[in-house]
């Protein structure tokens, strides 16, 4: 994705179900699991770059010893931070009471995050940048061992402020606008009133159903309790994603699949994915269970995991990539009339390589095709050069652009910071043959457009192309999420932008003010949830004008090539993406009434001028 945009969140539980011994006899290590953990959370370090945490349980200490610790750090490279804060308490004790290394026991009493239980968060901030104070996890500690809570997660909350008034909580600072805290204090409510029935042990299954209940959004939360209970809990439409391992030493649950394959070292069909609703709940002996806790709904898990946020090494997510770019080679030889001797193919960004391979097996599927039927017609007026030329016909690929490494500019001036990003990317010279090639680029998807104006598209004119072809693996992006990405500003999407322009082209910007009306309508009824307003805005044009309209926007005044946009159809997202049906960034078609009511506010901060998110 050529626009950078905060995303998603990545989490990793594990709970051991051995005694410390064990894991220092088998594996040569009493800190097997805060190995495992900081693994795991590094195999899923692109979904956090703003922040990370551990919260650790130790089981059965002594009355009055602590046994819930958490540790976070929104520093660069937080990962490492955190766990060389980790590092160094265990190094201390090595220096000065090396003995006590030899006892796994005593070294559970010494080190603070040796624990049976442990939950890691990886942070994109949303919202309050890179806040430590809002990194997860969060804890409410409390004098009653049972009502002590530890929560981390991947989602968001559309309905944070109605989670506070039920709790009777009203934080200030940091907190005030975080669902992380919002949920935080519902399930703790619930807690504190299983917990006063004076049973010997927590009905977890109970507590999850009365408290997730409440929730809107899509979410993937882990959750460690003072009774060494906890459990791992997907939200009703599956959403957002979850996985989970179990063999006889360790239960494990992390956002990606693909990071618990390699931690564990383990095949693809050990690795199991909660299914929506449902929670993976763990007691404090070790043993657990798959619960289903919410009915589920339509699966409407996230398309863009697919697209762009999880890791491409996922063995199926690999093919649904090849899958996203093989789709578009129809279009794009259409839009080129055939003409293969005079394109050249490349990717911007890395995370759009997958894609371009998959563009590049459909064109050659087709080239291949064209080779068969020139040879056949021939019959047999040929020679051994005119066969040989045919047969080394090839598609024409080059690596265009290089990025160069965070590179960083200290102006702040906007003319001048913008001369400056058009080299965050640098070009290979000589690729192009100026005047008489087009140049096809395909990227993950298009956000705001605004790199691409600003960089990617001045760096590739100097070349000399004679047309600039920009393919999307994505559909147009036109709605807000909600549900854990950070781009819910209706003024940032160039798809919005070049549809709001076409309405004053046309002079139908009374669809704006009729949009407008009927929010506030909603909104004074209380029914901003009922229905997508935004969608008439796109309605009067074809998905192709706005196609067109965009590639005016992202191409800057002084750019000799033509420059056309191609995008991904929902038709063949969804065909190579089967599994994963979300695609209210493009439809408008959300899964929660929460999704409708971000959507339309969203729009009425627009037409009212208030760069703010719509929840």
């Amino acid at each position: 994705m050529s626009d950078a945009i905060k995303h998603e969140c990545g989490l990793a539980f594990i709970r051991l179900r051995k005694p410390f011994s064990y894991y220092q006899k088998k594996y040569g290590t009493v800190f097997y699991g805060l190995n495992k953990l900081y693994l795991l959370m590094e195999k899923q370090h692109n979904r956090g770059q703003d922040g990370a945490g551990v919260a650790t349980v130790k089981l059965h200490t002594e009355p009055g010893v602590p046994f819930m610790h958490r540790i976070r750090s929104a520093k660069p490279q937080a990962i490492g931070d955190v766990f060389a804060q980790i590092r160094e308490e265990i190094a201390e004790i090595e220096k000065y009471q090396p003995e006590i290394t030899k006892y796994p026991g005593l070294m559970k009493g010494h080190v603070r995050f040796l624990g049976e239980l442990l939950l890691g968060h990886l942070r994109y901030a949303t919202q309050g940048k890179s806040n430590v104070e809002l990194c997860h996890p969060f804890v409410r500690y409390n004098t009653i061992p049972a009502r002590n809570l530890s929560l981390a997660g991947n989602f968001n909350l559309v309905n944070a402020d109605e989670l506070f008034d039920f709790a009777n909580v009203h934080p200030d600072g940091a907190h005030k606008n975080s669902d992380l805290a919002a949920m935080l204090e519902v399930i703790h409510h619930f807690i504190v009133e299983e917990d006063e029935k004076g049973n010997n042990e927590l009905d977890i299954k109970n507590i999850l159903q009365q408290a997730f209940s409440k929730f809107d959004g899509g979410y993937h939360v882990g959750g460690l309790l003072g009774t060494g209970d906890s459990f791992v809990m997907r939200d009703p439409n599956g959403i957002r994603p979850s996985y989970y391992y179990i063999n006889d030493d360790v239960i494990v649950a992390a956002s990606e699949r693909a990071a618990i394959r390699t931690t564990f070292n383990v095949g693809e069909n050990d690795v199991l994915e909660l299914m929506p609703g449902n929670a993976l709940i763990v007691k404090n002996n070790g043993e657990y269970s798959i619960e289903q806790i919410l009915e589920p709904r339509e699966r409407r898990a996230c398309s863009f995991e697919r697209i762009y946020f999880s890791r491409g090494n996922d063995q199926k997510i690999y093919k649904e990539r090849l899958s996203l770019g093989y789709t578009l080679s129809e279009t794009v030889l259409k839009a080129i009339d055939n003409d293969l001797r005079n394109t050249i193919f490349s990717f911007i960004p890395n995370t759009a390589e997958v894609a371009f391979y998959g563009l590049l097996k459909g064109l050659e599927s087709y080239l291949n095709r064209i080779k068969v039927e020139r040879i056949l017609s021939w019959e047999k007026d040929f020679d051994q050069e005119k066969l040989s030329e045919m047969i080394n016909r090839r598609i024409r690929m080059h690596k265009i652009a290089i990025k160069d490494v965070k590179m960083r500019t200290f102006i702040t001036e906007d003319s001048s910071r913008n001369e400056m990003v058009q080299h965050v990317y640098d070009i290979t010279y000589g690729t192009v043959r100026p005047g008489i090639d087009t140049l096809v680029v395909i990227d993950d998807s298009i956000v705001r457009g605004t790199t691409l104006r600003e960089s990617i598209i001045k760096m590739l004119d100097r070349l000399g192309p004679k047309r600039i072809i920009v393919v999307s693996s994505a559909p147009q992006i036109r709605y807000p999420d909600c549900y854990g990405i950070d781009m819910s500003k209706m003024g940032d999407f160039v798809a919005f932008q070049a549809a709001i322009a076409l309405l004053k082209e046309n002079n139908k910007e009374y669809i704006l003010q009729e949009a407008y009306g009927l929010c506030k309508e909603l909104e004074r009824t209380n029914t901003l949830h009922a229905q997508n307003v935004v969608r008439n805005i796109y309605k009067p044009f074809t998905t192709e004008q706005i196609s067109q309209k965009i590639a005016e926007i992202i191409t800057p005044k002084d750019i000799t090539a033509k420059v056309d946009v191609i995008y991904q159809s929902i038709e063949n997202l969804h065909q190579s993406c089967p599994n994963n049906l979300g695609d209210w960034y493009f439809t408008g078609n959300y899964p929660t009434p929460g999704g409708n009511r971000v959507v339309n506010k969203a729009f009425m901060n627009y037409m009212e001028g208030k760069n703010e998110r719509g929840y």
